[in-house]
Formats: structure tokens, sequence, C-alpha cells
């Protein structure tokens, strides 16, 4: 079999793969900077592949969007606020593992969806009155920690959860990017194993599409990147802020 034979065993048609090639590309764009977007790649990818075999096709390109982003912003990563968080994303990701069978994964959204409009509501209050001692609070960033590690493995839906954690560190633009980018390289190289031997959601035809889709997140990173130096750091917060917002209602009535 080569490697059109390989493509065609998927059976996608014109528009899956236009919808597809539209979300590696918004990943792209997504991993340069431009937080909040990443639920428009779970929806795409769900919606053509179904819920649990997207989080296996997504898992490898967020990988290498992860590898560009740690290589462009390494400089900035904050390695204080990836420690603290850490320890508790990594349970957060076993204990996702475990029920990920299980837990009915509509009600699940359903909950994540109004935790997330419940912080981004949240945070628009401290823009406006800062809680200095929040970020710093060791409950506020355990929980925050397992609420992104269980998230991200069950549905790679960690994103807005991590968004709100370092929106209330108040971290600079640059540093914001570096240190999530970090954060989520690591963890994400963590869940791989997972994904081949527990769930079975990675395989050697998934690569395959992988590898076909990789370029479009490669363009996207880079128009991502471009466009990011040209936002000021009070318009990314807010720009954070509200697409956080817009995906939780998204995931909240999908």
């Amino acid at each position: 079999m080569n490697y059109s034979d390989i493509l065609q065993a998927f059976n996608l048609t014109i528009f899956q793969w236009v919808a597809i090639a539209f979300a590696a590309f918004v990943l792209g764009l997504s991993k340069s900077g431009i937080k909040g977007i990443g639920i428009i790649i779970i929806l795409v990818l769900a919606f053509v592949f179904g819920e649990k075999a997207s989080t296996g096709i997504l898992l490898p390109m967020l990988i290498v969007a992860d590898i560009f982003a740690v290589v462009y912003y390494n400089k900035h990563a904050k390695w204080n606020y990836i420690w603290k968080l850490m320890p508790a994303m990594v349970i957060g990701v076993l204990v996702g593992v475990w029920v990920g069978n299980d837990i009915s994964e509509e009600l699940f959204k359903r909950i994540m969806a109004i935790i997330i409009i419940g912080s981004v509501f949240i945070m628009f209050y401290t823009e406006r009155k800062p809680l200095n001692d929040v970020p710093n609070n060791v409950w506020f960033a355990s929980s925050m920690g397992f609420l992104a590690g269980f998230s991200t493995m069950v549905g790679n839906l960690a994103g807005p959860i991590a968004n709100i954690y370092f929106l209330a560190t108040r971290l600079p633009k640059n540093e914001f990017i570096g240190t999530a980018a970090w954060l989520f390289f690591i963890i994400n190289v963590f869940k791989l194993p997972f994904h081949f031997f527990v769930w079975h959601t990675v395989s050697v035809e998934s690569l395959v599409l992988n590898s076909v889709l990789i370029p479009f997140v490669i363009i996207g990173f880079f128009l991502g990147a471009y466009a990011v130096r040209l936002i000021s750091n009070v318009n990314y917060r807010r720009f954070i802020l509200v697409v956080t917002a817009v995906g939780g209602v998204v995931m909240l009535f999908r």
C-alpha cells in the first residue's frame, strides 16, 4: 500500500479535508500565541472523526506545534509557574486515563464550559480589581492544574483553563506564551503513551494523516507569531478573555 492508498483509506470528502486542514492551520495560530481559539480545532476534528478518535488525531500535531513554540519563545518561559501546575496536571491526566471511557463526554464538557465561563467572569473582575494573591495560592494553582490535566486527557480541552491561570498571574504577553508552550509540550509528550497503548487512538494510519496536515500547522504558527508581535499586552489580554468566553459558550451549547 503506497502513501496515496493510505490517505484514501480515511475515506474523507473534499469538504472534510478542507475542514481538517483549516483545523491544523488554526492549531498553528493557537500555538504561536493566539490563545483561546483551540475550541475551533476540537469542534472540527470531533465532527470529522468522532470525539475520542479526534483526541489521538490531534495529539501528535499538538506536540509538533509545541516544539516550534518552545523553540520560538524559549527564553520567555517562567519555570516557577510550570512547577506549580505540573504535579496536579500529571495527576489530572492519570485520572483522565482511568475514567475517560466511563464519564459522559457531554456532561463533562457542559461542566467544563460552565467552569470556563465562570472563570472568565472572575478574570474580567480581576482586570478591574487585581487579586494579587490568587496566582500564588497553592489551592488555586493545584485546582487549575488538575482540571487542566484531566480535561487535556479526556478531550484536549485544557487551553481555556490554562488561559485563566496564566491571565491571573498577569504575565506579559511573551512570558505568557513561552510558559504555556513548555507546560503543554511536557504534558502532551506525557500523554502520548496512553493514547498509543491504553486508548489506541494513535496509530500508523493516524500518523500518516498527521504528516499531511503538519505543513498547515507550520504555516499557521509563523503567521500567528507575526500577528502576535503586532498586538499590545493590554489588547492581547482582552482578546484572550473574549475568545475564551466565546469558546466556553460554544462548548456549552455544541
